[in-house]
């Protein structure tokens, strides 16, 4: 079973170092592109994302990319 597409385009995200993250895996969070819960029930588990350093993060929201959580272009060819 493959994600939903939430968005075709990386979603910017301000994080704060040391904060964790939990990137939406299965694309049905309404909080996009960070989970809410939404994948109860389903094989998608959210990823955690610890942030290294104060700066925005390109957050994927197509959930198609390679490299998870951060966005690797995949939505370029949806």
């Amino acid at each position: 079973m493959k994600a939903n597409i939430a968005a075709k385009n990386p979603i910017p995200v301000q994080v704060e170092q040391g904060k964790d993250y939990y990137w939406c895996a299965c694309g049905n969070s309404k909080k996009q592109p960070l989970c809410d819960g939404a994948h109860k029930g389903t094989q998608f588990v959210p990823k955690k994302f610890t942030a290294q350093e104060s700066k925005t993060v390109y957050f994927c929201a197509c959930k198609q990319t390679k490299t998870p959580v951060t966005c690797d272009g995949s939505h370029k060819t949806l």
